[in-house]
């Protein structure tokens, strides 16, 4: 392994020595990354490749827990300090009346856990639902908006106490009824300072029924972005061309007042996307990742649909950078299959719960809306993978804040990998040339790299590029601090 890491790093130098055309490096403008967590669910900041690939990393189901995740259509998660809380859309079971999205037997119920494994349904004694008060519903009656109210914490600075949390909800209601269009038919805001009593509010993206085709009719997300300083909201849409199930984004700077809606269509060819499940990520909130469900039509096991409408579906990865009209797809496979139940094979069988949360320093948790919990290591969407092998990753020019480089990695035993700084032009960096570091090798989730020359102080805040040379690993993601 030792001379194989000699002889790449020679051939950078020389190449190197020869020129940025030599080296196969470009003129790539510098990325200023700070001290931000970077993960590989895009090309963003990678210049070179070499004998490594991407790979997508499928999430593994957990046990079964004695007290599982409640389930339900259209369900959020969010970790609210020390609380896991879910809401999710329910059924009287005393409805008699017509079952069309927005009906007025539709409910919302809630749910909250200490562990993100066990998980306890409150009762609130609020509503009459299934001849009992003894339920954890906490809104019915309020056609159409349980079809698809979905929450979240307002973590912008100042945000009042009572509207802590907010929602968006609405469904221009069944076929004959959207083609009026007009107020009252598009989405409207939400408010909570608990997240179990809310209020409704305005009307805030109205419903074009001359414009569009369809909307509004599946999991509507919106939340605070850090990264933008804007409330930002991906809503369903139908593309244009081919009436596919897709995505648009409003933005707004207060919740009140919003853009023009924009289609951001990341559809395939006779791709259907019925929900996104857009999100900032957990560790890196100025990276949003999405987690559609794709329909795919006539296909499966429909009882009590019309055979057009009959479908499977799975579940998808797509990723965007903060303020992006364009999801990045790395990858157009399932990331989630529905498997060997065959319940998971029938009609809009396979949904995700809104956000990816935390459930221990190295865990990442999503759920299912049968109940089951799905995880992944931290940072383990995408890794770049080396195989037996020795590869690298070059970077484009970054330029960062911080003393350390920190990665996310896992090898095997006999593998290994170390970091080489280069200047802009693909020359390593004195004292931080490949024979001055020193290879990690192991599974981290918070690797600290070391060179000769000691911390990084000397090259934080001018561009350099990093080259990750590798064998048998995954590298995950990368910080400075």
């Amino acid at each position: 392994m030792k001379h194989k890491l000699v002889l790449l790093a020679l051939t950078l130098q020389i190449a190197g020595l020869n020129g940025k055309q030599e080296s196969g490096l470009g003129e790539a403008a510098p990325v200023d990354i700070g001290s931000r967590l970077e993960l590989f669910v895009d090309r963003l900041l990678v210049e070179h490749m070499h004998a490594v690939e991407f790979r997508l990393h499928h999430p593994v189901k957990a046990p079964a827990s004695s007290a599982p995740f409640p389930g339900g259509y259209y369900a959020t998660v969010i970790k609210d300090g020390d609380l896991y809380r879910t809401w999710y859309r329910g059924r009287d079971p005393d409805y008699n009346g017509p079952t069309y999205s927005g009906h007025p037997g539709e409910t919302l119920h809630y749910a909250e856990s200490r562990d993100g494994v066990q998980w306890t349904l409150p009762s609130f004694g609020r509503h009459l639902v299934g001849g009992t008060r003894d339920n954890n519903v906490i809104l019915f009656g309020l056609s159409p908006f349980l079809h698809n109210l979905s929450p979240f914490l307002d973590d912008r600075p100042g945000v009042p106490p009572g509207e802590r949390y907010k929602a968006v909800a609405g469904y221009p209601g069944k076929p004959e009824e959207r083609k009026l269009g007009g107020p009252g038919r598009g989405l409207f805001a939400f408010v909570s300072p608990d997240g179990i009593t809310w209020t409704q509010r305005k009307e805030i993206i109205p419903y074009r029924a001359n414009e569009w085709r369809h909307a509004f009719d599946s999991a509507n997300v919106a939340f605070w972005s850090e990264a933008e300083q804007l409330y930002v909201c991906y809503f369903r849409t139908w593309t244009n061309a081919g009436h596919l199930r897709s995505v648009s984004r409003a933005t707004s700077p207060d919740f009140v007042h919003w853009s023009e809606p924009v289609a951001l269509d990341p559809n395939l060819p006779g791709e259907h996307l019925y929900t996104t499940n857009t999100q900032p990520y957990v560790r890196a909130p100025h990276i949003y990742i999405a987690l559609p469900t794709r329909f795919v039509t006539a296909r499966g096991n429909a009882p009590g649909y019309d055979r057009r409408d009959n479908n499977s579906t799975d579940v998808l990865f797509m990723s965007k950078r903060a303020g992006a009209l364009h999801y990045d797809r790395l990858f157009t496979e399932a990331f989630i299959r529905p498997g060997m139940n065959p319940d998971l094979w029938g009609n809009r069988a396979n949904y995700v719960a809104q956000n990816v949360v935390l459930t221990a320093p190295e865990e990442l948790s999503i759920y299912h809306k049968n109940g089951d919990r799905y995880v992944l290591r931290a940072d383990g969407f995408v890794s770049v993978r080396a195989g037996a092998e020795s590869g690298e990753l070059v970077t484009k020019p970054l330029i960062f804040s911080g003393r350390e480089l920190v990665i996310n990695f896992s090898s095997s035993a006999a593998g290994s990998i170390a970091v080489e700084l280069l200047n802009p032009d693909g020359v390593p960096i004195p004292g931080y040339g490949l024979a001055d570091a020193k290879p990690a090798y192991g599974d981290s989730i918070e690797q600290v790299m070391t060179w000769r020359q000691g911390d990084l102080s000397a090259v934080a805040g001018q561009p350099v590029r990093l080259r990750f040379v590798m064998q048998e690993c995954d590298l995950y993601s990368f910080r400075f601090r």
